[in-house]
């Protein structure tokens, strides 16, 4: 739950042309354990998708997974579009899968908030959820004041 009361909302989505979901699948139920009601934007999703399904479930984390030759492609296209959306500039977005090293970078970088590599251990997503809902509804909150 966030500071609020109100359960966090994740968007986990396979962008690309990748059919393997086992990992998001995990990564979902560790979230759906720990009392965060997570919403699956299933397989192959465009990056538009995930912009409009961001927006109208209000949700407060974007999780990408990816292990396809696109990513360098795809990622910046879904963050970008979400940050050019009024309606979606607080929500952080973070990245699992099978990266080089030098993408990865790249994409921290670019403001993707971390990522998850392949035997990540569930409770530190579960933990490092926690924690940017938590930076980001105080941010909202010192907006209004």
């Amino acid at each position: 739950m966030n500071m609020e009361g109100k359960p966090i909302r994740v968007l986990l989505a396979k962008a690309g042309l990748d059919g393997h979901n086992r990992g998001i699948q995990l990564v979902g139920k560790a979230l759906r354990d720990a009392g965060m009601e997570v919403l699956y934007g299933g397989l192959r999703i465009t990056p538009q998708e995930v912009v409009e399904m961001s927006i109208q479930e209000d949700v407060d984390v974007v999780g990408i997974s990816i292990f396809s030759g696109g990513l360098m492609t795809i990622i910046p296209k879904i963050y970008h579009a979400l940050q050019e959306n009024e309606a979606t500039r607080h929500i952080p977005m973070i990245v699992g899968g099978i990266l080089p090293p030098g993408d990865a970078e790249t994409l921290k970088a670019m403001g993707i908030k971390e990522i998850f590599g392949p035997g990540s251990d569930l409770e530190d997503i579960v933990a490092f959820i926690r924690g940017l809902v938590a930076e980001s509804r105080e941010r909202e909150r010192a907006s209004r004041t």
